[in-house]
């Protein structure tokens, strides 16, 4: 049965063309693995289409195609937006639900649902495992790994980094995982790569918790070259993973919709 939803993947935007290339890709990865859920992408700034050019386009979207039974009425015309964001910190608290409502005030008719982030999540550990393996590393006691993750000035998103990292060493078997950021707050990699030198880790490999190449995984890669670390995977980007974890995100949410609904009926 047809619900009536768009899945709205939102993007922060980035002026380096890889970041809306990436994030064309998942996309297509989403609709592949559910092709009866209609997907668009909106940017906060630099890419378009913008979220509000989205939220526009999808006023008045047929609830159902043709010979389908119909969504219920509370369903239908709705939008989950998902923020492509790993950490619930300032853009998931703030310019992203300020922008999605002040552009669904001018769509009459249409909801918009934020749902939750990314992170943390054990697909996003698979992801990352896959990255590391492209790049020809695999869990072992010896090795030692770098999650290099943007960073930000809210100390309570950079801890559950740390627990993210925690998680992915006593679950998949590496001999230690440190945090890094890019920027914002300290570790940087230099400091994380010593300190797992410092627990005799010797095979080192540094990977981007990080959603698509741009400014802060060339940064990291430059810093994982300049402490003497060669392996530095590649950002997660469009992986099959996170395909399933947006479609994941979005289902939450409308269950809680309809939970919501029942309440009040």
């Amino acid at each position: 049965m047809t619900t009536g939803s768009t899945l709205l993947l939102v993007a922060h935007g980035s002026r380096d063309p890889r970041h809306a290339a990436t994030v064309t890709d998942l996309a297509a990865l989403v609709r592949a693995q559910r092709p009866d859920l209609p997907v668009e992408v909106g940017y906060l700034d630099h890419c378009a289409p913008r979220i509000p050019q989205v939220l526009e386009s999808l006023g008045g979207r047929p609830v159902a195609p043709p010979g389908e039974p119909a969504a219920p009425a509370w369903f239908r015309d709705q939008v989950v937006a998902i923020p492509l964001l790993l950490n619930h910190a300032f853009h998931a608290r703030s310019d992203i639900p300020a922008v999605l409502a002040e552009a669904a005030s001018r769509q009459h008719g249409l909801t918009v649902r934020q749902g939750a982030v990314l992170g943390p999540s054990p697909l996003l550990l698979d992801a990352l495992d896959r990255r590391l393996a492209e790049a020809g590393v695999r869990p072992s006691a010896r090795t030692g790994v770098v999650l290099a993750a943007a960073g930000s000035s809210d100390p309570a998103a950079n801890a559950v980094t740390r627990e993210v990292a925690a998680d992915w060493q006593r679950t998949r078997g590496w001999g230690a995982v440190e945090v890094a950021h890019a920027s914002a707050a300290p570790p940087r990699v230099a400091d994380a790569v010593a300190a797992l030198r410092a627990r005799g880790l010797t095979d080192i490999a540094v990977a981007p918790y990080l959603l698509a190449p741009g400014l802060l995984p060339d940064r990291i890669a430059a810093e994982a070259s300049a402490a003497g670390v060669d392996t530095v995977a590649a950002p997660l980007g469009a992986t099959p993973e996170l395909a399933r974890l947006l479609l994941r995100r979005h289902d939450e949410a409308l269950r809680t919709a309809t939970r919501r609904a029942s309440l009040a009926a």
